[in-house]
């Protein structure tokens, strides 16, 4: 179980240079639900300061791999 703030960059179709600060929570379903429980409850405290990130829950890697990633970010209309 891990938090991770990462600055996401990124070109559109188009060729524009994009940057997104993404929020990556990283549970897996192998990990112990009283750390699941602990990280959910800092996550909240962490997100509360953060302002315009694209909030990512991961459970596996292809869930963080580049087309996901992309995918969420477009998704998330930031």
């Amino acid at each position: 179980v891990a938090t991770c703030v990462y600055d996401y960059k990124y070109t559109l179709d188009d060729g524009a240079k994009r940057e997104k600060l993404l929020f990556i929570h990283w549970a897996p379903d192998s990990a112990r639900i009283r750390d699941k429980m602990l990280y959910a409850s800092s996550k909240d405290a962490i997100k509360k300061e953060l302002k315009g990130v694209v909030e990512i829950q991961a459970n596996d890697m292809s869930e963080v791999d580049e087309a996901a990633i992309k995918e969420k970010v477009k998704a998330s209309g930031l």
